[in-house]
């Protein structure tokens, strides 16, 4: 039955990924308002009501690593050494984003060419600011499972939700202006430690 649920959920995530690839590649080629629903479903040979069934929104369709974001954060935090505190876990998790050159880092050469086409959409403007009070709301109730319910989770969790959020846009910003990646992903490393001194100076020992 494991191995069952297993290949199952293997399956849905090949299929979102799927999905969200050929979306993308259709914003990219057309601007994401030209783009419909409808016409997605065509491109990735699914039936309409499925492409709804992995992505409520449209705008999520392009967004689609923001999943990833608050998984990835939740283990960071879950998974943390002995005696780290949530704010070296997440300063850890960045720096292993930002030497890997994954796309949640900002950093990676043709990430700005995504954020073009976002900041050009109100629409999807819009959805990442959302995901910001999101990924605050993901973390808050992790934190007041793991470490310990109350106020304090939700400051800590809000914190680090617009720190995560802040830090990558930094880098993006550098490859828009038209910067050399290698020069932005070397300075990239003392954006996340900056961030995270601040950080560490007031909720540096929450969940040590």
């Amino acid at each position: 039955m494991d191995e069952r649920l297993g290949l199952r959920e293997r399956k849905k995530r090949e299929s979102r990924r799927r999905i969200a690839d050929v979306a993308s590649g259709l914003f990219i080629e057309r601007g994401f308002d030209n783009v419909t629903i409808a016409e997605v479903a065509e491109a990735a040979n699914v039936a309409r009501m499925t492409v709804f069934n992995y992505f409520p929104r449209k705008e999520d369709l392009f967004l689609d690593r923001h999943a990833d974001l608050i998984d990835d954060l939740r283990r960071t935090i879950r998974d943390r050494e002995p005696g780290e505190s949530v704010v070296a876990a997440v300063r850890r998790h960045l720096h292993e984003l930002l030497e890997t050159q994954h796309p949640l880092s900002g950093a990676r050469d043709g990430t700005e060419h995504f954020y073009q086409i976002v900041d050009a959409s109100p629409a999807l403007v819009r959805r990442t600011l959302e995901h910001t009070r999101e990924l605050a709301d993901a973390l808050t109730e992790l934190l007041e499972s793991e470490v310990e319910p109350g106020r304090q989770a939700e400051v800590v969790a809000n914190l680090i939700a617009t720190a995560v959020t802040i830090v990558p846009r930094v880098a993006v910003d550098k490859l828009i202006a038209g910067h050399p990646g290698e020069q932005v992903r070397r300075e990239q490393v003392d954006v996340i430690d900056q961030t995270f001194d601040l950080l560490e100076g007031g909720i540096g020992q929450y969940g040590r």
